[in-house]
């Protein structure tokens, strides 16, 4: 890193400030589209009154029931010429209509009775007999079978329940409260990470190509970036976080991000808005093609493996929210000294993630030996020329914490007295 510095000073790593915008319904939000249906009008009235009907004029001539207009074509008057029949004895025609009279008195009388039956009696029904006769050969008499010794079933009378009483069901209703999430605080002091447990060893081992070359040195991100995601994903999971892992982008010269254009004069970053670590390839071919002794090769593969590390570390904090809260954050301070120590505390803390990532796999990497030493050396000899980062006995001291107990509760720089992030 160009001047010992530790991610990218005030203005290059994060967007410049803005005041956070709100949020906006979009325009026509659950309207419905164009051309839609019209609304609705009730239901319709029924069909419109037709024409009156004309009132009845009684039946047409010649309906049954008028009286007759013609004269009568028949009569017992006297035959024209002659002298008078003889008149005959009328008594047996009289008879004859008496019994007629009886008789139809005499259905008239039943009809009567069956009337009257059907009136006062619900029960009774109009007896009905069919009859189909179809000739068939005799055959011998049956007895009935006899029901004497047949037990019969008891009559059984339905008996309905009475309806069973019902209570009305209270219901209580509860106004559904919105959970707004942790504060920004909270993602800074109370953080889910600080709980999520030790890091286990992922057996990650330096890759055998030197960074001398391009490929050396890509060889040597690709390695480390395959060990960090693997160490780290278990540890925010646990934390209730989705671990998503970085894009990586090296870079020689000026290089475009959505965090702006930097040059590599500078150091390494990691830019939030497209969550991408961007390594210093002149850097880091640099530092090592420039020093001829091995100790000093061992100190310039150390210093990348930090740097990585490092960035990786504020990669985490993205995942976890730490760096979206840190930004709000900075925003609200009334003064900049507030600002640039809240700066030195995601700086510090991210270099704490870091070794927590190397004291996990000391011993696989290995970081023994002078490589121990080397790593030891430069932890404690950084510089801050923007008293952004931490100064070197501060940065070394949350560096330890972190490489000894492996664990992120020990990086909770957010709730470290202001003396512990000079």
């Amino acid at each position: 890193m160009s001047g010992n510095q530790w991610g990218p000073p005030p203005g290059q790593q994060y967007p410049p400030q803005q005041p956070p915008q709100q949020w906006q319904q979009g325009p026509g939000y659950g309207a419905p589209p164009p051309g839609g249906r019209p609304p609705y009008q009730g239901p319709p009235q029924g069909p419109p009154p037709g024409p009156p009907r004309p009132p009845f004029q009684g039946p047409p001539p010649g309906f049954p029931g008028q009286p007759f207009q013609g004269q009568p074509q028949f009569g017992w008057g006297p035959q024209p010429g002659g002298r008078p029949p003889k008149k005959k004895s009328r008594g047996p025609l009289i008879a004859v209509l008496v019994l007629l009279f009886v008789l139809v008195v005499g259905v008239i009388a039943l009809k009567a009775v069956s009337s009257a039956l059907k009136e006062h009696d619900p029960t009774y029904a109009e007896p009905t007999t069919t009859s189909s006769y179809s000739p068939t050969q005799p055959t011998e008499p049956t007895e009935a079978p006899s029901t004497a010794n047949v037990p019969t079933a008891p009559a059984t009378t339905a008996t309905t329940q009475p309806p069973r009483p019902t209570a009305s069901r209270t219901t209580t209703t509860s106004t559904p409260t919105t959970n707004p999430g942790p504060s920004d605080g909270d993602l800074v002091l109370k953080n889910r990470l600080y709980k999520a447990g030790v890091m286990a060893s992922v057996r990650c081992k330096e890759s055998k190509a030197r960074q001398s070359t391009v490929a050396g040195a890509k060889a040597n991100y690709k390695n480390l970036l395959g060990c960090l995601n693997k160490a780290w994903a278990p540890i925010v999971t646990r934390a209730g976080g989705r671990f998503r892992a970085p894009h990586l982008i090296v870079f020689s010269g000026s290089v475009s991000s959505p965090c702006g254009t930097h040059q590599d004069s500078g150091p390494p970053f990691m830019c939030g808005d497209n969550d991408t670590i961007y390594m210093n390839l002149t850097e880091d071919m640099g530092n090592y093609n420039r020093y001829p002794q091995s100790y000093q090769k061992i100190w310039a593969r150390m210093w990348m493996l930090h740097q990585i590390a490092h960035e990786y570390g504020h990669h985490v904090q993205y995942n976890m929210g730490i760096l979206q809260a840190y930004a709000r954050i900075r925003y609200e301070r009334p003064n900049y000294d507030m600002e640039l120590q809240d700066s030195r505390r995601l700086e510090l803390q991210a270099s704490c993630f870091s070794d927590i990532f190397i004291g996990a796999n000391r011993n696989s990497y290995p970081v023994t030996g002078q490589a121990q030493f080397q790593w030891r050396w430069l932890i404690g000899h950084v510089t801050d020329l923007n008293n952004d980062h931490g100064d070197p006995g501060n940065h070394q001291y949350w560096a330890l914490r972190g490489y000894n107990a492996r664990d992120p509760r020990v990086c909770n720089t957010w709730a470290a007295s202001a003396a512990k992030v000079q």
